[in-house]
């Protein structure tokens, strides 16, 4: 297959491409590659989407398949403008944040949607969710009958920049001081791994499928995701204060800075409990999740345990509040 991934530097893509180049298919990547490049064995189109077509100018003759991963509108109008009637198989990796209501478990694609940004619009991290709404609805008006539109859930795995999944297990690997967890042994955490993803998306282009599906992993109870993660290092010394006492002494939910990443405010029951039956259905396979979360810590220390990460509690923070939250239960 002649492919071309809008993107091929950064996470998702890059695996996608290098998938795609071990299966032997001749990738195209169109990327600025401002801080990294694409796998071997891709043909690097060095360009800025925000260029408009002229980002295209090098990019010529018909694509088997055209992979998207755009959360930006009026870049993705452009791609769909100047290379939908070439593409015979289009994939848009979309997201799970495109729905309206985070409340009920097991959802599936018949859900309610956000409203889309309106045509025109740039999007912004504040508006993730209705930008990709909105290019959704722009895909299926302009190559509907051969578009993969994958709602993708939390994404894992080797490679993650969000600092997510892999904050739990690097923190009780790097075993300094004492830990602090949320008391949420029962809420769910619902990860795919990126390496499992790009498998799917790629199969599903070789087989043309067509539609729109979740594409998540499996529902896995907090607590035996945080007792894995200690079981791969050690056990060190954890608290668990209660939720509200966290909100009170500014720890932030899900992700960025003073977060416990992958805590959800309530009301958000079905964030991570999402149906992925469809996908499975149509040939997603998921590796076990523990299989994952090693991966993961390995990726973790190769990186170095005691880097600066996008999301989670500073040290210094998380030892102020286990103190303070010791001194408050004597």
């Amino acid at each position: 297959m002649r492919i071309l991934v809008l993107g091929g530097t950064a996470f998702l893509s890059a695996e996608i491409a290098r998938q795609a180049v071990e299966a032997g298919h001749e990738v195209t990547c169109l990327a600025r590659g401002s801080s990294t490049s694409p796998p071997d064995g891709v043909t690097w189109v060095r360009s800025d989407r925000a260029a408009g077509a002229t980002a295209f100018a090098e990019i010529d003759g018909r694509w088997d398949e055209v992979v998207d991963v755009s959360r930006d509108p009026v870049q993705a109008r452009v791609a769909l403008d100047v290379l939908g009637p070439s593409a015979a198989h289009w994939s848009l990796v979309s997201s799970c944040s495109v729905y309206a209501d985070h409340s009920v478990p097991d959802a599936d694609e018949n859900a309610a949607l956000l409203e889309p940004l309106p045509e025109g619009q740039a999007g912004t991290p504040e508006t993730y969710g209705e930008s990709k709404s909105a290019i959704e609805q722009m895909t299926l008006a302009a190559v509907g009958e051969k578009a993969h539109i994958v709602r993708a859930g939390l994404i894992g795995g080797p490679g993650d920049g969000t600092d997510r999944y892999g904050y739990w297990p690097a923190r009780f690997a790097a075993n300094t001081d004492t830990v602090l967890v949320p008391d949420i042994p029962d809420e769910a955490t619902q990860i795919i791994d990126v390496r499992d993803l790009a498998a799917w998306i790629l199969q599903s282009a070789e087989e043309g499928l067509t539609g729109i599906y979740n594409a998540l992993g499996e529902v896995v109870r907090f607590e035996d995701y945080i007792a894995e993660s200690q079981r791969a290092v050690g056990t060190p010394d954890v608290v668990v204060p209660d939720v509200d006492w966290l909100v009170q002494h500014g720890v932030e939910y899900w992700s960025g800075p003073d977060s416990l990443p992958l805590w959800l405010p309530s009301g958000h029951d079905g964030f991570q409990t999402r149906s992925n039956r469809a996908a499975r259905e149509r040939g997603m396979v998921l590796r076990p999740w523990q299989d994952t979360l090693a991966a993961t810590l390995e990726d973790e220390r190769a990186r170095g345990l005691d880097r600066e990460r996008k999301a989670g509690l500073s040290r210094e923070m998380e030892q102020r509040l286990v103190a303070l939250w010791q001194l408050e239960q004597r």
